[in-house]
């Protein structure tokens, strides 16, 4: 008898397990996020590093110019493969278009349910980059720029906010929601450090003074 109680006890706990096991798989996934940005005392480095010039002018500058939003896999391309990233529970079709999830924008706290209210946006704005020093790039740059999932240069906000944001710098524009701006600024340097990109006195003043308190 002893024996065949073992036995069961055995296969009692390998259900359990395999049971925990299931739990796991079938819980809601965590929100994932952009990669990391350096933290506020390699950002406040590398800022003092960066070349301080006047911004250039936008002469000659498109969208067109920074090539996106580029195929990353199959049928995904850039913008849904950042919508699959920074959402939780986020379903796609065939296509790859996201058609349910939620998804909590970090500039301003609000959450959707509609990937239609989110816009991707590029941390260094392309106008932006192009006043710094993309301008003299060549379109292979720009693109890879433009679609790069390795820094933290792509995220999914709220449109409106993105829209709002445009090309602006830290000097003119911060997320409203003050506990992003830490993780916000150490991004926006972590970016133009990376891409050799240059700043204007009143940025590198309003990033120093925004890392100061990080």
């Amino acid at each position: 008898m002893s024996g065949v109680y073992a036995r069961r006890i055995a296969v009692v706990a390998a259900s359990a397990a395999l049971a925990a096991t299931t739990g796991l798989l079938t819980a809601p996934t965590a929100q994932a996020a952009m990669p990391t940005p350096v933290s506020a005392s390699t950002a406040r480095t590398y800022l003092s590093e960066l070349t301080v010039a006047a911004e250039g002018s936008s002469t000659g500058y498109s969208r067109d110019k920074f090539p996106h939003w580029i195929t990353q896999s199959g049928t995904c391309n850039t913008r849904e493969v950042v919508l699959k990233r920074d959402g939780t529970n986020v379903t796609q079709d065939s296509s790859c278009a996201a058609v349910s999830g939620s998804w909590y924008s970090e500039y301003d706290g609000a959450t959707w349910t509609a990937a239609s209210d989110l816009d991707i946006d590029h941390m260094v704005p392309l106008a932006e980059a192009w006043r710094s020093g993309a301008s003299s790039w060549t379109t292979a740059q720009r693109q890879a720029f433009a679609n790069d999932l390795t820094r933290p240069q792509l995220i999914a906000v709220t449109d409106n906010v993105n829209q709002s944001k445009s090309d602006q710098d830290p000097a003119s524009w911060l997320p409203s929601r003050t506990a992003y701006r830490c993780t916000y600024v150490r991004a926006w340097v972590h970016v133009k450090h990376y891409y050799k990109l240059s700043v204007d006195s009143a940025e590198k003043s309003a990033l120093q003074s925004v890392l100061n308190g990080c």
